[in-house]
């Protein structure tokens, strides 16, 4: 059964030749993997894109994983670098280290469309977060990371990720006040159906790459036999 077997055994069978298995892991972790990518890179569909991709990094790159670690936290840091690397390409750099952007910067008219509901308004409130600030808060306060978690995962240390999350909080309640409670839990939630379309396309392209490495194994073969 693979429901109880941990994400170190499933990546060593994954190694083994049971690629199929890879969904297991991408279903474990695709909450997470959404989430971070949606505080980088603030859009729903690029977010998946970022996913698969990512997904498809570590997928080749398993074996460089080490079972010391946790494979959510080795997993987390290929997301952020792919997001990062992604708005990088496609947006300037946000400034990191003022108030007033928390202030100045209005809700899309999406989020303003669902100002009545808390989930939505938290999101908001989340997405004018300096980039910096927003991943932290997004692992600490959604994820429920550490801050030893969130420092490894970022590649931060202890004292910057306390700093910006204390930063983050204050710019949050600024926008909705006392409304922030427990509800933090619930925003940028993975549906089902969004699940099952990251996890095809990135079992599809494994498919791809397991045939393309036999063939490469198969022609080695025969030529080493001549």
């Amino acid at each position: 059964m693979t429901d109880q077997a941990t994400d170190q055994e499933i990546v060593q069978r994954v190694r083994s030749g049971e690629t199929a298995l890879f969904e297991v892991l991408m279903r474990r972790h695709n909450q997470r993997v959404y989430r971070v990518a949606r505080a980088v890179v603030k859009d729903e569909m690029e977010a998946e894109d970022v996913m698969q991709q990512a997904y498809i990094n570590a997928y080749l790159h398993l074996t460089q994983f080490e079972d010391r670690a946790q494979f959510s936290t080795w997993l987390t840091r290929i997301v952020v670098r792919e997001a990062l690397a992604r708005r990088r390409r496609s947006k300037p750099e946000e400034p990191v280290d003022t108030f007033d952007h928390a202030r100045t910067e209005q809700p899309d008219p999406e989020h303003q469309a669902y100002a009545g509901e808390l989930g939505r308004l938290i999101e908001g409130a989340i997405d004018v977060l300096p980039e910096a600030y927003r991943v932290v808060f997004m692992l600490r306060e959604v994820e429920g990371l550490s801050t030893a978690e969130t420092a490894d995962t970022l590649e931060l240390g202890e004292e910057a990720v306390k700093t910006r999350l204390h930063r983050a909080r204050a710019m949050v309640r600024r926008v909705i006040r006392e409304r922030l409670g427990g509800a933090t839990p619930a925003v940028f939630q993975f549906a089902a159906p969004r699940c099952d379309r990251v996890v095809a396309g990135v079992l599809a392209r494994v498919r791809e790459i397991s045939r393309g490495t036999q063939k490469i194994t198969a022609a080695a073969t025969s030529n080493s036999s001549k």
